[in-house]
């Protein structure tokens, strides 16, 4: 109860923070709503007024506070350039940011997991080289760089797929995945050499304990040994990456969105800081802390599903 009741503390400490961090650095930013709300040549008493019906001129402490207020209750005000309400607006977003991050995800850990294993397995083998050729050039190519080859290539040139654009899924579930494939897999592609690397490592030293150099005495078969007795026992660190980079694609998405003409929180926040719609940033990056913080929770839930130890203890 103790631990419970800590994390929950230490969780809305850091959302407090983050809110306090957001807020801060928005009213830093040079010029304000307002700006870019009223022509140039407005007059000041132009300028005045819109302040005034903004509630601009408050005190900065009265503002965040009648701010986080409204975000408690699930208000996050309305925009200053359309008028609609923020969290209308992530409502209609956000799904197509997640849908991104997982599948950009689930793909590399696909691709990741079966290469880590034999390479680990084989090490200096064909695949192991192959994967260490590969992985290398993936690291060394910025994901916005891979992004763009592909539209080159696969859109541009072979014409297999659309460049840019976006069909939710429930109108055309086809046009859909012909619009998505591209951006995820440029951010599978960096991950999948960071999972990979992660999971070779913690398999090399699995593959040396006791337990599995005796299941390989008593002639277990092999895809066994690798897959039970060594997986399992080695996966925590990659189940911790993987939470982690789920929740950076969440809010991290922002080149990709931009390059492929995404609707997601990423364009939103960028839309939002050219306009300068305050309201509009700080209520995406809120909701990608609140994303990322809960990813993360609900990795440290799956420990003892990995290793029956770790419930003992938590148990203790």
């Amino acid at each position: 109860m103790k631990r419970r009741a800590g994390s929950l503390f230490q969780f809305l400490l850091l959302l407090f923070l983050v809110s306090v961090a957001v807020f801060l650095l928005m009213e830093l930013v040079p010029g304000g709503p307002v700006d870019a709300l009223l022509p140039p040549d407005a007059t000041p008493e132009q300028i005045a007024a819109a302040r005034s019906a903004y509630g601009l001129d408050d005190p900065l402490f009265q503002r965040y506070f009648s701010w986080l207020g409204g975000v408690l209750q699930g208000d996050f005000g309305n925009s200053y350039q359309t008028g609609e309400p923020v969290g209308e607006m992530i409502w209609k977003r956000f799904p197509v940011t997640a849908e991104i991050a997982l599948l950009s995800v689930l793909l590399a850990l696909l691709i990741a997991i079966p290469v880590a294993i034999w390479s680990a397995y084989r090490p200096g083998g064909v695949i192991d080289r192959v994967a260490n050729i590969i992985g290398s050039a993936m690291l060394a190519t910025p994901s916005f760089v891979l992004g763009l080859i592909l539209v080159v290539v696969f859109a541009m040139t072979l014409k297999l797929v659309p460049p840019m654009g976006w069909v939710p899924f429930s109108e055309d579930p086809g046009k859909h995945i012909e619009r998505i494939i591209l951006p995820v897999i440029t951010l599978a592609a960096g991950e999948v050499v960071l999972f990979m690397r992660i999971l070779k490592g913690d398999m090399m030293t699995t593959l040396q304990q006791d337990h599995v150099l005796s299941a390989r005495a008593r002639g277990l078969p092999t895809w066994r040994i690798l897959s039970f007795h060594s997986l399992k026992q080695s996966s925590f660190s990659l189940v911790t990456v993987s939470g982690i980079v789920i929740g950076r694609l969440i809010g991290g998405t922002v080149l990709i969105e931009s390059i492929f003409s995404l609707p997601g929180l990423g364009t939103m926040a960028i839309n939002g800081i050219y306009s300068r719609d305050y309201l509009v940033v700080q209520a995406v990056v809120m909701v990608c802390a609140v994303g990322y913080i809960f990813v993360n929770a609900l990795v440290d839930l799956s420990y003892p599903l990995l290793d029956p130890r770790v419930r003992k203890v938590k148990a203790s």
